[in-house]
C-alpha cells in the first residue's frame, strides 16, 4: 500500500537539515531523467523502476548537461559530495512518502557508484595553449 506524505517536502527537508530544496528537486528531476534514459518506450500507465546505480548515472549526466564543468561545484554547494548523498535524499523522500522503492532497493545501492571528482570535475580540462 502506498504511503501518503504527512508533511510537505519543505517540512521534511527542514527537519532533516542536510540538503536544500534545490538538491531534492534535482534528485526528483534526475529520477525522471533516468527513467526516460533507461526506459524510453515507457507506457504512460506503466511504472518503471531504476536502481540506485542507474539513478546516479542519470543524475550525473543531467548535472553535466545542465551545468557542464560547474556540475561538481553546484552539487557540492548543495552538500552533495558523493553518490551516497543521492541515496540519502532518495531514502529521505521514500521514508516520508514522497517517493516509492522496490522491496530490494537499499541505501547501499548508492554507495561509491562513481567518484565525483573523476566523473564531474576532472573530465573537463581546459587547454590554455
Amino acid at each position: 500500500m502506498k504511503q501518503q506524505p504527512e508533511k510537505t517536502i519543505e517540512e521534511v527537508i527542514a527537519e532533516d537539515g542536510r540538503y536544500c530544496l534545490e538538491a531534492v528537486q534535482f534528485v526528483r528531476e534526475g529520477l525522471s531523467y533516468a527513467v526516460e534514459m533507461y526506459h524510453p518506450q515507457k507506457q504512460s500507465n506503466e511504472r518503471q523502476h531504476v536502481g540506485g546505480a542507474q539513478l546516479c548515472e542519470g543524475m550525473r549526466l543531467l548535472a553535466l548537461k545542465r551545468w557542464g564543468f560547474l556540475a561538481f561545484s553546484v552539487l557540492a554547494s548543495w552538500n552533495i559530495h558523493a553518490t551516497r548523498d543521492f541515496g540519502e535524499i532518495v531514502f529521505l523522500l521514500v521514508n516520508s512518502g514522497w517517493m516509492q522503492k522496490e522491496h530490494d532497493d537499499e541505501l547501499n545501492d548508492f554507495d561509491n557508484v562513481f567518484d565525483f571528482a573523476d566523473s564531474l570535475k576532472k573530465q573537463f580540462h581546459i587547454d590554455m595553449n
